[in-house]
């Protein structure tokens, strides 16, 4: 059976941990997981926490023997082992970082995967060795050959995507036009179709300026390009409410109306969701040839290696793109 491919992001950071201690706690979640990292990236760390988690090998084959018990890895990289001290990212393991992700990647575009689960990266350290990328969901939309992807954080009470994402709150203005508000909000309405299984998905957008521009005393984004972008595309029959204002659309009673709400700026989406669901929400990319979640956090540098983190968003990760998969089926 094809897996489910997992990479570890930073490997002095958390992800590692959130790995082994989701194993401990839910083995039966990795039956068919296998982990593409350098495997002394997890037993050392399994020895700092003092875990006797067993590290089987596999090739890129991913032929496993089901009578053995234990994370199933495969490296792609030609490094020799290195110590990797927990909490201190090192620029010697960027290359190998990057590796495997790449890979991870490239074979769940070939379909030899169900998709792919990653753990989080410490960009810096990547941009410093040549990492020409703001994230992961750019490398995986450059990997994939697809111009255009749309990031999303999802959770048990609450969906937000992102007309922009990882940029300066002074260049968002000039960012946003009529014609990629409509190219993203197609996305994350056939992705939730597809992917998520529902049919007639109850979208809403955000409008950028506070009460959404208050009829244009606040800005005039709402009346030029947000409001012309869903009259574009309800002539197509996607129908979506809005540009509504943010700071009401996030109410209870509003926001259950919804199945998703599009924001048009990363902390309009992402305070919201956090507040809600910090450590239990998921990143999806949509638009991808191939399922891709993460988790919601970042690297964790200070707690990496002490046990004590939660690991529930990998779990919802690990769930989200099971869930998926069985969704594009039905």
């Amino acid at each position: 059976m094809k897996p489910f491919l997992l990479t570890l992001g930073e490997p002095a950071g958390i992800g590692p941990d959130c790995v082994l201690l989701a194993y401990q706690d839910k083995p039966e979640l990795f039956k068919n997981i296998v982990v593409v990292a350098k495997p002394c990236w997890l037993t050392s760390r399994a020895q700092t926490l003092g875990l006797t988690t067993p590290v089987l090998l596999c090739g890129i084959d991913f032929k496993r023997d089901t009578q053995q018990v234990g994370l199933w890895v495969f490296d792609p990289t030609d490094d020799e082992p290195r110590v990797v001290l927990a909490g201190h990212p090192s620029a010697a393991e960027a290359a190998a970082v990057v590796k495997c992700i790449q890979v991870a990647a490239e074979i769940s575009l070939a379909k030899e995967a169900l998709g792919l689960i990653t753990a989080p990266i410490e960009k810096a350290i990547l941009r410093d060795a040549g990492f020409d990328f703001p994230g992961h969901t750019e490398f995986l939309a450059d990997i994939a050959g697809v111009k255009r992807v749309v990031m999303m954080l999802a959770s048990k009470v609450l969906r937000v995507a992102l007309l922009t994402t990882h940029v300066a709150i002074k260049d968002i203005p000039q960012l946003i036009n009529q014609r990629d508000t409509m190219d993203i909000l197609r996305i994350t309405y056939t992705a939730m179709q597809e992917q998520m299984g529902i049919k007639q998905p109850r979208l809403a957008l955000c409008g950028l300026n506070p009460h959404a521009g208050e009829q244009g005393h606040f800005g005039r984004e709402e009346i030029e390009i947000l409001s012309p972008a869903l009259q574009g595309l309800a002539s197509e029959g996607l129908i979506i409410d809005g540009p509504l204002p943010a700071d009401t659309l996030f109410s209870a009673e509003m926001r259950d109306q919804y199945d998703a709400i599009v924001c048009c700026y990363h902390d309009q989406g992402l305070i919201p969701i956090k507040a809600l669901s910090f450590g239990d929400a998921v990143n999806v990319t949509l638009g991808l040839p191939f399922i891709r979640t993460s988790v919601d956090h970042g690297t964790a540098l200070t707690r990496a290696g002490i046990g004590d983190i939660s690991y529930n968003s990998l779990i919802a990760a690990i769930e989200m793109a099971e869930k998926h998969h069985r969704s594009s089926y039905d």
